[in-house]
């Protein structure tokens, strides 16, 4: 209170279990500067919903009055909240939507710590709307584990206030050996290694002490494969589970404690880590292992990776076992290995896809966002590659600024990908079809055993196929609902579903290579492969919408695609142009007028009268792939070079001769080789060309009498005949028998140096003597 009474900014570090969540936020409802409402933003719904029921049930009301929440598509809040619980998302909105945040009075950012990339924009804007128009907005940034100075740096050199907090001891108990199987053979041996480690650790937890565990496992998949392996042997504890694709009832369950005093294990991904209290916790498992999501920014292929936790995240799992009593932590890797846990995770805004936050930056008037504070910036060659992104997508101008289009992607709670195709599949009436697509890429691969094929995961999420997991197929159902209210056809779906992919996903339209293997070029230039058994590995064309990056990325998840489609629905972007180039693989120049869209080749047919100009520098190309040593170089060619060598390197070094090296004629081909090509069109053809005569073409008058001055051919004797000067060496050598030499009376010398010649004498039987 008094703190930001003295200034607008305040950076809060406590450790886990200090109450800053629950107690710091209704504290400041009675300062004298907080005349408006108050925002908290909170990384995770489940966590806004819970910290909001906390705060109301400790002032003894109920939600919506003083304290609310608003979440996506969850909103309880009345005219006389004054604290309300959002997420960072619901932040963005209000910010695009009111620049000045009327009636708020400050915003509180809990759990800066983990770095997420919508933390870091909602900051930075306040931050500006601080700076430009509301210098008596609040800003309190809390943490029990961040930089707290450099985030005190970024709000203006403000205050770091710090608190002890309270937590109960919590012993640390640590493995004897690493879990990891010896023969490193990955895959399913690694899986089954990693949950039966996980089990073994959940019992230890279970026999050495009381109270409830809690499971910190890297995602839904381990979840439920740990889940599985404690079937019937947890000595009568229940086993519950907690992650963010669960529904609301799912969750809340999870957070609960058992109606029959029964004890639990509760398997959690992240989401547990911080804001929310599971009641009855005297037992903490650590895996070690988090998911993130990581994006290659030259192709825009994200995906999920499962990399060891942070110190920072391991301490916050950790103060998990310490809320309510003393507690123990089992972390499942030895003592020795913990040195090499990184300090913090890494920020989002350096490795997810920053799509959607350039899109926010463009719709905010902020540009690439470089005048903004950020306590990291975006990557240059990210931003780029998003904002090239957003312009295909029509979101952004040819200037970079927001289009009408782009405005409406930005208040879609969808990647402007899926937003893009929302809107332009409610045009045509295909929203609900639309809807269901984005539902299940959003899922980030198809449901239960449908292999690849995302029309497979649509049939069973329209027809309710028993193999299909139920909770994962409400999850999704509820999802397409969610953003439009129509009801998907199964007709309209299964003709347009690859359209509707591809209106997402232009950049990885994907069109087989020859060959048996299913391996497919994308329209962005990468390559993918998919599965050989799948039952689209002979489709022509496909829209990958998850895929395990690599070398050659794994098709995960595709639409089958039309070649009708594809050309009815980028019509504007397939090229028709002549492309005339070296092959390398036919070895040849091709000179044909080619379709393409992207990288990918729709169709080509023989150009019937290619420029001569063209054919010849592809030609020059296809050498300069090669090197110049692939060409057919005669014994004059050879000697010619040789000359020019000698003078560059020993006769006259300081004349400014050119260089006739393989390297330099290689990077040169073109100036010296392409003007006397012609309409060649293979390097066998180049062997009717007097490559020595081609050479001579490049100098000017003086430059060649000089060559022939300083290093001739031959050289004539007082006998009237002449010998061949071999320039192989540092020093020039002629051959003949000693006869010819008769009436010689100065040794030959060469150059303006006059460097000796060196004259081997040959027998009768032309063999070299002396």
């Amino acid at each position: 209170g008094p703190v930001l009474t003295a200034g607008p900014n305040l950076v809060l570090a406590a450790p886990p279990g200090a109450g800053k969540t629950t107690r710091v936020p209704p504290a400041l409802l009675d300062a004298p500067w907080a005349d408006g409402r108050i925002l908290m933003l909170e990384p995770r719904r489940i966590a806004a919903r819970e910290a909001a029921a906390r705060i109301a049930a400790e002032r003894g009301e109920r939600l919506g009055e003083t304290v609310g929440y608003r979440i996506r598509d969850d909103v309880v809040s009345g005219p006389d909240t004054r604290l309300e619980v959002i997420t960072e998302g619901i932040l963005t909105r209000m910010l695009q939507g009111d620049p000045e945040l009327s009636g708020i009075s400050a915003v509180i950012f809990d759990e800066v710590h983990e770095r997420s990339i919508h933390t870091d924009l909602g900051l930075a804007l306040c931050l500006e709307c601080q700076d430009v128009l509301r210098p008596d907005l609040r800003l309190v940034a809390m943490s029990a584990t961040a930089e707290t100075e450099a985030f005190a740096r970024l709000m203006g050199g403000c205050p770091i206030v710090a608190s002890e907090g309270r937590m109960f001891p919590v012993e640390t108990v640590w493995l004897e050996a690493p879990w990891r199987p010896r023969d490193r053979r990955g895959g399913g041996a690694e899986a089954r290694a990693f949950a039966s480690a996980a089990v073994d650790l959940v019992q230890k937890a279970l026999s050495d002490g009381t109270g409830d565990v809690l499971v910190f496992l890297p995602g839904a998949g381990e979840i439920r494969r740990v889940a599985a392996a404690l079937d019937g042997c947890t000595g009568g504890a229940v086993v519950a589970q907690l992650y963010g694709a669960l529904d609301l009832r799912a969750q809340r369950a999870a957070l609960a404690s058992d109606p029959d005093g029964r004890r639990r294990v509760v398997l959690a991904t992240a989401i547990a880590e911080t804001s929310l209290t599971v009641p009855g916790v005297r037992a903490v498992v650590d895996t070690g292992l988090a998911r993130r999501s990581a994006t290659d920014p030259a192709t825009g292929m994200s995906r999920l990776v499962t990399e060891r936790v942070t110190r920072a995240e391991a301490d916050q799992r950790r103060g998990r076992a310490g809320r309510v009593a003393e507690g123990r932590c089992y972390r499942m890797w030895t003592r020795g290995e913990e040195s090499g846990l990184a300090p913090f995770p890494p920020p989002e805004i350096l490795r997810t896809d920053i799509v959607p936050l350039a899109l926010e930056l463009a719709a905010w008037g902020a540009g690439d966002g470089a005048d903004l504070a950020f306590l990291n910036r975006p990557p240059q060659s990210a931003m780029a590659s998003a904002r090239d992104l957003l312009q295909s997508l029509g979101a952004l101008d040819a200037g970079g600024g927001v289009t009408r289009h782009g405005e409406r992607l930005a208040r879609l709670p969808v990647h402007p990908r899926l937003g893009h195709m929302l809107e332009t599949a409610r045009r045509d009436g295909l929203g609900a079809e639309a809807a269901l697509v984005a539902a299940l890429v959003s899922a980030r691969g198809p449901l239960g055993g449908h292999g690849t094929d995302l029309w497979e995961a649509a049939r069973a999420t329209l027809g309710d196929r028993g193999d299909t997991d139920r909770g994962t197929l409400a999850t999704t159902r509820r999802e397409a609902k969610r953003l439009d209210r129509g009801r998907a056809s199964h007709d309209r779906l299964s003709r347009t579903i690859g359209r509707l992919a591809a209106l997402a996903y232009p950049d990885r339209i994907g069109q087989r290579r020859r060959g048996d293997a299913p391996r497919y070029r994308l329209a962005n230039g990468r390559g993918a492969v998919l599965a050989e058994a799948s039952s689209q590995a002979g489709d022509r064309y496909l829209v990958v919408t998850d895929l395990e990056d690599g070398r050659e990325a794994r098709i995960r998840t595709a639409a089958t695609l039309s070649e009708t489609d594809l050309r009815e629905t980028f019509a504007a972007q397939i090229v028709r142009a002549p492309h005339i180039a070296w092959n390398d693989r036919t070895a040849q120049v091709d000179a044909v007028e080619r379709e393409s869209f992207g990288h990918l080749v729709l169709s080509e047919q023989k150009l019937t009268a290619p420029s001569p100009e063209a054919i010849a520098a592809a030609l020059a190309d296809g050498v300069a792939q090669r090197g110049a040593s692939v060409l057919p170089w005669s014994r004059h060619a050879n000697a010619l070079r040789a000359r020019m060598r000698w003078l560059a390197e020993v006769g006259a070094p300081d004349e400014g001769w050119p260089d006739w090296s393989d390297d330099a004629l290689t990077l040169s081909v073109r100036d010296w080789l392409a003007p006397h090509l012609g309409t060649r069109t293979r390097l066998p053809q180049i062997e009717t060309l007097d490559l020595a005569e081609v050479l001579l073409a490049t100098l000017d008058w003086p430059l060649r009498e000089a060559l022939d001055r300083l290093a001739p051919r031959r050289i004539a004797l007082p006998s009237g005949q002449s010998l061949a000067v071999r320039y192989e060496g540092d020093v020039p050598m002629v051959s003949a028998r000693v006869q010819v030499f008769y009436g010689l009376t100065e040794h030959p010398a060469l150059g303006p140096r006059r460097i000796p010649v060196l004259v081997e004498m040959l027998s009768p039987a032309e063999r070299p003597v002396q």
